[in-house]
């Protein structure tokens, strides 16, 4: 399948409205720049999450990191399509902490609405170390 016929079977517009939806539930007293994040999960699921900030600043949430933790709580699985919007409802672009905690828990070929359309994580996030990088069979040092 192409990148184009397998974006095409994405029903974004159900994504940005479920990230929208969760924008306007943002906790974005500080910075006013409310952020939503929406992903559909390899079975069926469509999860969300918003930024949550802190009067500390460092310990804000991103909406990203609100969407994995969703993820994790409503049984786990693998992210197939991830879309982020500001205020107004216009893409945004995941930062370099956050592409590397959405790609932790990608489905493969997974795809997100970007400011420049629809790309792949490892078009977004190309060379990426992830999970399959660990040398899972490392003894314990004690």
């Amino acid at each position: 399948m192409s990148r184009a016929d397998a974006a095409a079977a994405v029903d974004w517009d159900v994504l940005t409205a479920a990230a929208t939806d969760a924008m306007r539930r943002a906790y974005a007293p500080y910075s006013r720049f409310p952020v939503g994040a929406a992903a559909l999960v390899d079975d069926g699921r469509v999860i969300s999450g918003c930024n949550v900030e802190n009067a500390s600043y460092g310990l804000t949430l991103c909406a990203e990191c609100s969407l994995v933790s969703a993820l994790a709580m409503g049984g786990g699985g693998r992210i197939v399509a991830f879309a982020c919007v500001d205020s107004e409802g216009k893409a945004l672009m995941p930062c370099g902490r956050c592409r590397q905690l959405l790609y932790e828990f990608r489905a493969p070929g997974m795809q997100l609405m970007t400011v420049s359309g629809v790309r792949t994580m490892d078009e977004v996030l190309p060379d990426a170390f992830g999970p399959e990088n660990l040398d899972t069979d490392r003894k314990d040092p004690q």
